[in-house]
């Protein structure tokens, strides 16, 4: 199928064409129709299955068929929980809606709210938003929903992880009852089917990829390692490697700054990221970490998520995620558009436990190796899958935070 099936106008065809893509990946091909028909959707899909183009290119379309007020009132609201996922999908719009006579924003916190104002004033037919930052500006009676025709939550998951069910509901009781609903999310839980059912009417369900699934295309390795020695391990693997670009996932913020600094201390650029670090510093870690001149990005799990970084080839899960979930999004950013990547765990002593919630989402055993010079000091809990006793001297690696911090805003 191309995207010339879809629907499409002639406008966002030029878009796509300029963009050098062809064909639609399964989230796109199967969303844009529905949305196109004016469905409340549903969707499940991960990060880097091309979903935001799923939902971007068909509300592009409808705004511009629509009514088109000489003001600009906000018609279309695009909610995400972070501010780098925000910045991404206004990035998307704008990238396909050239050619379109539509004009869009993004409002987040951690910058100067007046150039955003000044943006919401000229008139905007698209909003992209952080939930802290909009209820911010409509209580200041900066903005208006009363124009809204179609709602969009993107990562409703990581939404409702990070605590923000009850701003969701303050910001659509500000809108019109009569508008399209759209709802992204990597898992269907029991809380986002019953978030959708209070917000979606006469929902389409639609799957890209199956439930909680990790990508096939990702190598899996996982290490038992004496916690006090994993940053050495860390630098052993990214130097003899000769790894060029690696996403390392730290448990907290203190422990993303503390092994930033020891990679840098030991010759390899690496920037922290996370919800401590100033807007201006987040975007510049991740600009030099998708140009190259950042070697390794450290990160949070809420800081990472919604991080679009094609090709990543090397994931190290540092600290073993505490909801199993988190492990699936970690690792499902590499092994992308049909590019293998590897993702390779750290298990201390104390993460063993961890382990089994991860093989029992995934409905496999995680196996995993002993490295000589690195053995866990402390004795492992019991555990089906003994470690294999591997010498690091054969091991050729190829070339190449928390539990959800609920109720902060982002």
């Amino acid at each position: 199928m191309s995207f010339n099936s879809l629907g499409l106008s002639d406008a966002l065809l030029h878009a796509i064409n300029k963009k050098g893509y062809t064909t639609p990946s399964p989230i796109q091909e199967k969303a844009i129709p529905l949305i196109l028909e004016r469905k409340d959707v549903l969707a499940s899909a991960q990060t880097g299955t091309g979903k935001t183009a799923g939902f971007t290119l068909p509300l592009l379309q409808i705004l511009s068929e629509g009514k088109q007020w000489k003001n600009r009132p906000i018609r279309s609201l695009v909610l995400t929980p972070t501010r780098e996922l925000a910045a991404q999908v206004a990035d998307s719009v704008k990238t396909y809606g050239e050619f379109l006579n539509l004009r869009s924003t993004v409002i987040f916190g951690g910058v100067n709210q007046n150039p955003q104002v000044r943006e919401i004033r000229n008139g905007v037919d698209i909003l992209i938003a952080t939930p802290g930052r909009l209820l911010d500006l409509n209580n200041q009676r900066l903005l208006s929903l009363s124009k809204i025709e179609i709602l969009v939550l993107d990562e409703a998951d990581r939404m409702l992880d990070m605590g923000f069910l009850k701003d969701i509901k303050k910001i659509i009781g500000l809108m019109p009852l009569h508008r399209q609903n759209l709802m992204f999310s990597a898992t269907f839980s029991k809380e986002i089917k019953e978030l959708a059912n209070g917000i979606l009417h006469n929902q389409v369900l639609v799957e890209a990829t199956p439930e909680n699934s990790t990508a096939e295309l990702v190598i899996q390795k996982s290490y038992r390692i004496d916690k006090k020695r994993k940053p050495e391990f860390v630098i052993k693997l990214i130097s003899e490697g000769e790894w060029k670009q690696v996403l390392i996932f730290t448990r907290t913020k203190h422990g993303a700054n503390r092994l930033s600094e020891k990679l840098n201390k030991n010759k390899i650029t690496a920037s922290a990221i996370h919800g401590n670090k100033s807007q201006s510093s987040r975007t510049k870690a991740l600009a030099g970490f998708k140009n190259g001149t950042v070697r390794v990005l450290v990160a949070t799990d809420i800081a990472a998520r919604g991080l679009d970084i094609p090709l990543l080839p090397h994931v190290i899960n540092f600290d073993l995620p505490h909801v199993p979930e988190d492990y699936v999004h970690r690792i499902g950013r590499t092994g992308r558009a049909g590019v293998s990547g590897e993702a390779v765990s750290l298990i201390a002593a104390d993460e063993v436990g961890l382990v089994k919630g991860i093989e029992k989402l995934l409905g496999k055993t995680l196996k995993s190796d002993v490295v000589e010079g690195f053995e866990p000091i402390d004795k492992p809990e019991k555990h089906s899958d003994q470690p294999r006793k591997n010498n690091y001297s054969k091991f050729k690696p190829k070339g190449g935070n928390s539990k959800p911090n609920r109720g902060r805003r982002r």
